[in-house]
């Protein structure tokens, strides 16, 4: 598992940068609805695609949370409403925000109850007609047919985690319900099998991938062997669901 806290300092740079969070933030916006006065970016890592955001919408006061105190002291240089905690446990008040947002987030949530949990607490703060929106699906996202998803292939998780058909059952649960869904390009996010093999070294695929014993050496051989070592591969497209708090929900406890 990533520290993300040692991450923070790397990030932006390997994720894709400007390019890829402007394309997010876009596609976010899009999602959210015009009369929204204030969105709470869960999990807001370095604060590139939640500066972004309030950029986008001029009136719009953005806020945001990350569990790892590396990550939320990088975003708070850049928004300045940023506060360290858990998804699980959000600091707010029961409707207190017109709009809440995960991007790249529920992938990553392992435990069980983690995602439910998550979008329960994103119902609770929603206001009635509120609008939760988050990436789902976000691994499967960079299968692109490629040699490099070949080699991933015998070691796939079976679960993941942000599945859509279970980020839509969780949402229902507690009074959400399907508005909406965008998509956008993960720029600079085109793999080549030496960047693959770096990343499962330095363990970027834990949400993706199951690699118990020698299985992390045998896939970096696979790799390896793979032609045009540094030459990248598509790009993925990132989906965005949209759900909305029903106005007669009430808030819902984890």
């Amino acid at each position: 598992m990533l520290d993300y806290d040692d991450e923070a300092a790397v990030y932006d740079a390997t994720r894709g940068g400007v390019p890829r969070a402007e394309a997010a933030a876009t596609a976010v916006l899009g999602l959210i609805p015009p009369g929204a006065r204030s969105l709470l970016d869960i999990g807001c890592g370095t604060g590139l695609v939640t500066e972004r955001i309030a950029a986008g919408r001029p009136g719009l006061r953005v806020s945001g949370t990350d569990a790892a105190l590396g990550m939320a002291r990088v975003a708070k240089q850049r928004v300045g409403g940023v506060a360290l905690a858990d998804a699980r446990r959000l600091p707010l008040r029961d409707g207190a925000v017109d709009a809440v947002t995960a991007v790249w987030l529920l992938h990553l949530l392992r435990g069980d109850g983690d995602v439910r949990a998550v979008v329960a607490q994103a119902a609770r703060v929603l206001r009635p007609g509120g609008v939760f929106v988050a990436t789902v699906d976000k691994d499967a996202s960079h299968d692109v047919a490629s040699d490099i998803d070949a080699a991933f292939a015998p070691y796939l998780a079976p679960s993941p985690s942000d599945a859509t058909d279970r980020v839509i059952g969780y949402g229902a649960e507690c009074g959400l319900d399907v508005v909406g869904s965008a998509v956008f390009r993960g720029h600079g996010q085109g793999r080549t099998p030496m960047s693959a093999a770096r990343g499962v070294r330095r363990g970027y695929y834990v949400s993706r991938l199951e690699l118990p014993g020698a299985a992390a050496d045998r896939l970096i051989e696979d790799l390896a062997a793979l032609p045009d070592q540094d030459r990248c591969r598509a790009e993925p497209e990132y989906r965005l669901l949209a759900m909305r708090r029903g106005p007669g929900t009430g808030p819902t406890r984890v």
